[in-house]
C-alpha cells in the first residue's frame, strides 16, 4: 500500500509542475494556512530543492544583530505583589538581552547570524559568549571591554508572569560606539538584514541609518523602554522597519495615544520622518501595523503565560524571519512573530528551546 505523501512533498510536487504558482494557491489546494506553506517552501529552500526565477535559492548572507546583552535575572512573586514590604520570590538567571535574544531565537530557526555586542571581560561576559556560539550565532566580531561589568537586566514578574519593574545595567552598550561599528564593517557589511535594538548610542543608530539609507540595505530597529526612545534620531531614513510597543510609541512622537485616528496619526507622523513601516506590539490585544491601506490590526493567539520574558524579542525574530523571505508582506512577518512569542510566554526561558528550524512548517 503506498503511503499518502506529506503536505510538504505534495506543495513540492504542485511548485515542480507549476513554478509560478502563487502561496494563497497552493494553500487553497492543500488545505493549509499561508504561514504553514511559507514554512514548507522555506524548508524546501533549506533542503536545496528548489530552484529557478520562482522558488531561488536565497543567499546564505547572515542577519546581523547589533546592541545588548547581558544576564538576566528574573524574580517572580508566590503571590500577588505587596508594595513596601518582602515579598517571596523565586528566581531565575539566563542570557538575556535584546539583540542577543533576537539572534539566539534566529539562530534556533537555522538563519546565519551574527552579534555584534559589547560584554565585560568577566566571567559573565565568556559565559555569554560561549553560549551564543554554542547556539550557533557567530560572536567574533563581539567587544569585550576591559574595566567594566558585563550588562545585567533584573524582572520582577508577578504571580501571573507579567512584568512589575525591570532594572537594566547597561553600561557595556556605550563601548558601541562609530569607531567600533567602522572596525566591524567587513562583518556587518554583507548582511542580508541588520537588526539594532535602542541600547546603541545616539550617534551609533545614525550612523547605521545614513548606512543603510544611502546603500539600500535593509534595516529594523527594536525599541528597549520608553526612556531609550530619546536615543531613536529624528531623521529616520534608512529604517525599514521600526518596532515598538504602545508606551514606546507615545515616547516616540512625544504625546499619548487613546484613539485610532490617533494611533494613524501618529504613524504618519514617524513615516514623514522616513521610517517606511511600523509594528506597534500590544500584548494580549495583539499587534497593529502599517499596510498600504492604512493601519492595520491582527490578534495575539491565545497563550497559557507562563514567563513574558522575552516574547517581545521571540516576535521581533518571528518579524525578521519572515521579511527575508517575503520582504512586502508585513501581514504575514507579524503571524510569524506572534508564533514565537507565544512559544515563548508559554516557556519559563527567555528563548524558548521548541523554537527550531521547522517550527513554521506546522499548519
Amino acid at each position: 500500500m503506498t503511503a499518502t505523501p506529506s503536505k510538504k512533498e505534495q506543495l513540492y510536487q504542485l511548485i515542480a509542475a507549476q513554478p509560478f504558482i502563487s502561496q494563497q494557491e497552493l494553500a487553497d489546494q492543500l488545505g493549509l494556512s499561508r504561514s504553514a506553506v511559507a514554512g514548507h517552501i522555506a524548508a524546501l529552500i533549506r533542503d536545496k530543492r528548489l530552484l529557478g526565477r520562482a522558488y531561488v535559492l536565497p543567499d546564505q548572507r547572515p542577519v546581523v544583530c547589533i546592541g545588548g546583552a547581558n544576564i538576566d535575572r528574573k524574580l517572580r512573586t508566590l503571590g500577588p505583589v505587596q508594595m513596601g514590604t518582602s515579598n517571596p520570590v523565586s528566581q531565575h538567571e539566563a542570557f538575556g538581552g535584546v539583540a542577543r535574544n533576537i539572534a539566539e531565537n534566529l539562530a534556533r530557526l537555522g538563519m546565519p547570524t551574527r552579534l555584534l555586542c559589547a560584554v565585560g571581560d568577566d566571567a559573565a561576559g565568556r559565559s555569554m559568549l560561549d553560549h551564543a556560539q554554542s547556539v550557533g550565532i557567530d560572536v567574533k566580531a563581539c567587544l569585550q571591554a576591559a574595566g567594566v561589568h558585563s550588562g545585567s537586566y533584573t524582572a520582577l514578574l508577578n504571580d501571573e508572569g507579567d512584568m512589575v519593574l525591570a532594572l537594566a545595567h547597561m553600561e557595556c552598550c556605550d563601548a558601541l560606539t562609530p569607531d567600533y561599528l567602522h572596525s566591524r564593517q567587513t562583518q556587518r557589511g554583507h548582511a542580508a538584514f541588520t537588526i539594532i535594538d535602542l541600547n546603541l548610542p545616539t550617534d551609533s543608530i545614525g550612523l547605521l541609518l545614513q548606512e543603510a539609507h544611502q546603500q539600500a540595505m535593509p534595516l529594523m530597529a527594536v525599541a528597549v523602554s520608553e526612556p531609550k526612545m530619546a536615543r531613536l534620531p529624528q531623521d529616520l531614513h534608512g529604517l525599514r522597519l521600526l518596532l515598538l510597543n504602545q508606551g514606546e510609541f507615545a515616547a516616540a512622537v512625544g504625546h499619548g495615544i487613546q484613539s485610532q485616528a490617533e494611533l494613524e496619526a501618529a504613524c504618519k507622523q514617524l513615516q514623514q520622518r522616513g521610517v517606511q513601516d511600523i509594528i506597534v506590539t500590544k500584548g494580549v490585544a495583539g499587534v497593529t501595523f502599517t499596510g498600504s491601506s492604512g493601519m492595520q490590526h491582527m490578534p495575539a493567539p491565545s497563550a497559557s503565560v507562563r514567563d513574558a520574558t522575552g516574547a517581545g524579542d521571540a516576535f521581533a525574530a518571528g518579524v525578521a524571519w519572515s521579511l527575508c523571505s517575503q520582504p512586502d508582506d508585513l501581514r504575514l512577518a507579524c503571524e510569524y512573530g506572534l508564533k514565537l512569542a507565544k512559544l515563548t510566554l508559554e516557556s519559563d526561558a527567555t528563548v524558548a528551546a521548541t523554537i527550531s528550524p521547522t517550527i513554521f512548517e506546522e499548519a
